[in-house]
């Protein structure tokens, strides 16, 4: 769906991201959504003399993504870094998602993530007498993505 006025812009608020197709519940922030491919430097001493220097198009890169989100009771998250960690390749490889959402919730743009697997997993800070939520911070690393 298309915004309702050439001037809009898409809200920074409207997202959501999916693991395997489940929504990861309470996310407050995605950051280092990329697509990437790599540069190759031609360079090259013409007949005349002359230096050029030609950047062609490489293959695309791999990458990676940070999530944050509320922190509560589900071990999913720590549970697949588990997986990771035992070596588990082909357990640990999953699908991911990050969509952007119009104001009335409809989908605007999303990033589809292949061959997905956490690298790592980090409780914010804990302080007393704090007045702000506890977080959980997810990195999410992928082979190949797409924009649809």
């Amino acid at each position: 769906m298309a915004l309702a006025d050439a001037m809009d812009s898409s809200p920074a608020y409207a997202f959501k991201v999916t693991i395997d197709g489940i929504e990861v519940p309470k996310v407050t922030e995605v950051s280092g959504l990329k697509n990437e491919v790599d540069k190759i430097e031609l360079k090259q001493q013409l007949a005349d003399g002359k230096y050029v220097v030609i950047q062609l198009m490489g293959r695309p890169k791999a990458g990676e993504f940070t999530v944050t989100r509320g922190l509560t009771d589900s071990k999913t998250i720590s549970d697949w870094l588990g997986v990771v960690m035992k070596g588990d390749v082909a357990g640990a490889r999953k699908t991911a998602a990050v969509e952007l959402l119009d104001y009335e919730g409809s989908p605007l743009k999303k990033y589809e993530f292949a061959n997905c697997w956490v690298r790592s997993v980090e409780v914010n800070s804990l302080k007393a007498g704090a007045t702000e939520q506890a977080t959980e911070k997810f990195v999410v690393c992928y082979d190949e993505s797409k924009v649809v």
